[in-house]
């Protein structure tokens, strides 16, 4: 009898604990981020524009602290361009959260004198003062992007937390290292941190936990019949920015967008992916990338997004 005790009392081994799957171990990442932030920073934002990215970050955010509200505001810097169909989402999306929405409109900064109309109609290059000006006046110590490395080059060099001097600069020399997933939020009264909790994750990996998430998008992601014309090889949208032109003919195309942000500068692709499968199978097919393929931004020199991060902008 007592030796049948004591071989009870063996404590067995507890089952083996599965590994995390590619999607959770990035969710996991994400989520750890976001905590990071929250303990380091007194007043951290999302950046959010309603396109997929910012709305995934969003997702994310509200995960790390459910089932408290998400402790973020939103920000995000309208340059009179962006597609109406992301600004109703982007209003619907923080009116349902709650949330907070601070909204920096570039046409302000243009009609009393701080920015001027570029001659060619594109509002993108002219985000980055209203950017760092509404950051300075709410006192945003860190701010959330939705950039991630595999979209362009200048991102692919920059850490998750990307510390920018006082006038919003980044300063590729003074990064810190990033070792087993150890994050430096240390800054002077002034400085910012720019915080990308998705670098590691790529457009297919997106698109794969938008489906199993169940995550609704502003519907220009999915294809639709629109009045488009072609200029430097991409499909521009009609808008107030200087299209078409006299030589450019406007034609109804089934297109989806990829990625968005100010029209002027970002083209559709001819597209019949209606569904989330429907635009994983399309992406897994894709040798570009989003923005390589659709930003019209990135193509005005080799180092075009480094310049503008140098600038202020993400």
């Amino acid at each position: 009898m007592q030796a049948s005790s004591t071989l009870a009392a063996i404590p067995r081994p507890a089952p083996p604990v599965p590994p995390l799957s590619h999607l959770d171990a990035l969710e996991s990442e994400a989520v750890h981020i976001f905590r990071e932030v929250a303990g380091e920073f007194d007043r951290p934002v999302i950046l959010f524009s309603g396109g997929k990215d910012s709305t995934l970050l969003v997702h994310l955010a509200r995960k790390a602290f459910w089932p408290a509200p998400m402790p973020f505001p939103l920000l995000h810097v309208d340059t009179g361009h962006n597609f109406p169909e992301v600004l109703r989402f982007r209003d619907e999306l923080a009116r349902s959260l709650g949330a907070r929405l601070v909204v920096a409109h570039v046409q302000d900064w243009i009609d009393d004198g701080r920015l001027t109309e570029r001659a060619d109609g594109t509002r993108n290059p002219l985000q980055t003062v209203p950017l760092l000006d509404t950051i300075a006046a709410n006192r945003f110590d860190a701010v959330f992007g939705g950039g991630r490395r595999d979209e362009e080059r200048a991102r692919a060099k920059e850490r998750i937390f990307s510390l920018r001097n006082a006038f919003g600069q980044w300063e590729p020399k003074r990064q810190r290292p990033e070792l087993w997933n150890l994050y430096n939020g240390r800054h002077r009264p002034g400085e910012q941190v720019r915080v990308f909790p998705l670098s590691n994750w790529t457009e297919l990996d997106v698109w794969r936990y938008i489906e199993r998430e169940g995550i609704e998008l502003p519907e220009i992601y999915y294809a639709h019949e629109r009045p488009v014309f072609r200029r430097d090889g991409m499909w521009l949208t009609e808008g107030p920015w200087f299209g078409p032109r006299p030589d450019e003919h406007v034609e109804t195309r089934l297109v989806r967008y990829r990625t968005v942000g100010d029209g002027s500068c970002t083209g559709a692709v001819e597209s019949s992916a209606r569904t989330v499968g429907e635009v994983i199978a399309e992406v897994s097919a894709s040798r570009l990338t989003e923005r390589g393929a659709t930003r019209a931004d990135d193509r005005l020199s080799e180092a075009a997004m480094e310049d503008r991060k140098r600038e202020g902008y993400f």
